[in-house]
């Protein structure tokens, strides 16, 4: 149950401080794009997110987006915010992330993971030794497949102790 559960829980992903990632030890961040940093699907960053990707390079953060949609949508997107990324990064297997750490030329430990999925995101990042947060999703998805993953995980959140 360890492995599902993250390090640390956050409203969205703009609510994350250059304080708390110092502290964990954090300097380089691997971000979702579905419902992370956007609703699912949408080509435009929500609301902030440009400005505090900014505010994190500014910070001195490295950053890159680790995505299991294809190439074009994670391209796209990347481009927009103006990071690198991996794209069909196969999460919640560490090999995406792995190559991640690679190309920011940092070790697992010093990247947090932040995502919204327990069994893709934080399961994926805890597998790989990093500093795991879990968002609250922008919105949730409607699809069957969507609903009963979302309906594991509040299941496993119910275990959490913290």
């Amino acid at each position: 149950m360890a492995l599902l559960k993250p390090r640390k829980r956050i409203g969205k992903m703009i609510d994350i401080t250059p304080d708390l990632l110092h502290a964990a030890g954090v300097k380089a961040l691997l971000l979702d794009i579905d419902n992370t940093m956007t609703t699912h699907n949408n080509p435009v960053p929500a609301d902030g997110v440009a400005q505090w990707i900014d505010g994190m390079k500014y910070a001195g953060f490295k950053m890159m987006v680790v995505s299991n949609n294809n190439g074009e949508r994670v391209r796209k997107f990347s481009e927009r915010v103006g990071l690198e990324f991996e794209g069909a990064a196969k999460k919640p297997m560490p090999s995406g992330f792995r190559r991640a750490c690679a190309r920011l030329e940092i070790q697992p430990k010093e990247a947090a993971v932040v995502g919204d999925q327990i069994f893709t995101d934080i399961l994926g990042g805890n597998l790989m030794g990093a500093y795991t947060i879990l968002t609250v999703p922008y919105q949730l998805e409607s699809s069957r497949l969507f609903k009963l993953k979302r309906f594991f995980e509040r299941l496993v959140i119910r275990f959490w102790k913290d």
